[in-house]
């Protein structure tokens, strides 16, 4: 499996020719999902969820899926009739190719006056997990966890703990277009040797169009 980091949130899976792209949102690359053959979405929120980016990749691939909650599949479903699929916590169905578990109900606490929405993450082929925006830990061991690193709703502390309990072989960061270069070296070495410690993970930033196999 290939790993390609996009912007932000974003990532882009390939194998054995087929293209699985998970939340390609407004501060990622405008044709971050073109050349998808299947999409998916954790939640609504504008750098996860562009309607724009969701139409260019399923308009250049007419036979392209999108998976995602009730709360984003509402805004666009009605223009790609019976290709867009709602899922939640705990559904499981092949996208691509790849198969997908989903994990989590809810986005993580902004602030207790802001109402919580709807969140799920993606486990692909039982090895790579996406959390969307939450803390969320899968019943089920993961090898690559994909870390939002930074967001209004974490701290660095939680991070370090987040990794410590899902215990991946190695933690790619996410949700990091906020941070400045110097803000992620500081990043990278609090999740890294000098820092408190990460259960043993690798820890790996990977810069937007970087890729790995997995």
């Amino acid at each position: 499996m290939k790993l390609t980091k996009k912007g932000h949130a974003c990532v882009r899976l390939e194998r054995d020719g087929q293209v699985l792209v998970i939340d390609p949102g407004a501060f990622t690359e405008a044709d971050a999902a073109v050349g998808a053959d299947a999409i998916l979405v954790t939640h609504e929120h504008l750098d996860h969820f562009d309607e724009g980016r969701l139409r260019a990749a399923m308009e250049a691939n007419p036979a392209a899926e999108i998976w995602t909650l009730a709360s984003v599949a509402g805004r666009i479903s009605a223009a790609f009739p019976g290709r867009v699929h709602t899922v939640g916590a705990g559904d499981t169905f092949t996208a691509a190719g790849f198969d997908i578990e989903a994990h989590g109900e809810l986005h993580a606490v902004i602030h207790p006056d802001i109402p919580r929405i709807t969140n799920v993450g993606y486990v692909v082929d039982g090895s790579v997990f996406h959390p969307g925006d939450a803390l969320t830990v899968p019943d089920r061991p993961v090898e690559t966890l994909l870390l939002p690193v930074q967001a209004p709703w974490s701290k660095l502390s939680e991070v370090v703990d987040y990794i410590r309990e899902v215990r991946p072989r190695r933690a790619y960061d996410i949700h990091d277009a906020l941070l400045t270069d110097v803000a992620h070296q500081v990043y990278g070495r609090m999740l890294g040797p000098e820092g408190p410690g990460i259960a043993g993970a690798e820890h790996t930033r990977l810069a937007p169009g970087d890729s790995v196999t997995l």
